[in-house]
C-alpha cells in the first residue's frame, strides 16, 4: 500500500529555478511542472500554482523537502493545506473508492496521473478558503448598504478587491486541468479513462463550478458597487461645480455693489 499526499504551500512555485537548483532525477517537466523519481519507489511531483505532490513519502521527508524549496516560493504558507489518497497495487483492474485507488501496477505515468489529481484537488480547496473570504468581505459591505443606505469602502479598495477577484480567476482557469485532459491522455484510452474517474472521484468538476460561481457573485456585487460610487463621485462633482458658480455670482453681486 502506498500513499500520496500533496501539499498547497504558496501561491506560486518558480519552476524554473527550483528545477537548476534541485539534482533529482527529472521524469518530466515543462514550464509549469517538474516529475521527480527520488528513488524506485518514491517520487515527487511539483507544481508552479504552489502545489508539491508525494509518492510514498515519510512524513519527515516530505517536511524536509518542503523547507528546501522554501526559497522558491511566493507568499509561502503559514500553514500549509494538504489531501492524501490511498494507492493499492495488485488489483486485476484500476478501481476507485472514496479515498483510496486499486490499480494493477505501479507506473510512472499511472502515478503522474492520480497525483496530479490529488494535487488538483488539494488546490482547488485552497481556491475555495479564497473565494468564500472574498464573498465574505462583499457580504459584509453589502450588509452595510442594507442598514446605512451607503458603501463604507473607498474607490481605492474596491478596485483592489475587483482586481483580487480577477486575479482569481484567471489563476484558476491558466491552472486547473477541469474540464480537458492532460496531453498525456489524448493516445492512451487506458490513461484517459482513469484521469475520467478520478476528476469524478474528487468531484473536481462540481467543486470547479461552485468556486467559479462564487467568483461571479462577487465580481457581480462589486461591479455594482463600482457604479454607486461612481455615482455618488460625480454626484459630488456636480455639487462643487454648483458650488463653484454661486462663489462666482456672489463675486459677481460684490462686486456691482461696492
Amino acid at each position: 500500500m502506498y500513499k500520496v499526499v500533496s501539499y498547497q504551500i504558496a501561491d506560486s512555485i518558480d519552476i524554473k529555478s527550483l528545477k537548476a537548483a534541485f539534482t533529482g532525477e527529472l521524469i518530466y517537466s515543462d514550464s509549469e511542472e517538474l516529475f521527480y523519481a527520488i528513488s524506485a519507489d518514491r517520487y515527487i511531483y511539483i507544481f508552479k500554482y504552489g502545489v508539491v505532490s508525494f509518492w510514498n513519502y515519510k512524513a519527515v521527508d516530505s517536511s524536509t523537502f518542503l523547507q528546501f524549496i522554501n526559497p522558491f516560493c511566493k507568499n509561502r504558507f503559514a500553514e500549509n493545506l494538504s489531501d492524501e489518497f490511498i494507492v493499492e497495487p495488485g488489483a486485476p483492474e484500476h478501481k476507485i473508492r472514496h479515498n483510496k485507488i486499486e490499480i494493477t501496477l505501479v507506473e510512472e505515468k499511472v502515478l503522474r496521473m492520480i497525483m496530479l489529481n490529488v494535487s488538483q484537488s488539494v488546490a482547488l480547496d485552497y481556491y475555495s478558503e479564497q473565494t468564500t473570504q472574498l464573498l465574505e468581505e462583499t457580504n459584509y459591505h453589502t450588509q452595510i448598504l442594507e442598514k446605512k443606505g451607503r458603501l463604507a469602502i473607498s474607490g481605492t479598495n474596491l478596485k483592489k478587491y475587483i482586481g483580487k477577484t480577477l486575479l482569481l480567476k484567471n489563476r484558476i482557469a491558466e491552472n486547473l486541468y477541469i474540464f480537458d485532459s492532460p496531453p498525456e491522455t489524448w493516445e492512451d484510452e487506458r490513461l484517459d479513462k482513469l484521469h475520467t474517474e478520478l476528476k469524478r472521484n474528487f468531484e473536481l468538476a462540481e467543486r470547479f463550478r461552485h468556486v467559479s460561481e462564487g467568483l461571479g457573485i462577487v465580481k457581480e456585487n462589486l461591479e455594482l458597487f463600482k457604479d454607486i460610487l461612481q455615482y455618488r463621485n460625480s454626484v459630488f462633482l456636480e455639487w462643487i461645480i454648483i458650488a463653484l458658480i454661486a462663489i462666482e455670482v456672489l463675486q459677481l453681486i460684490v462686486e456691482k455693489i461696492f
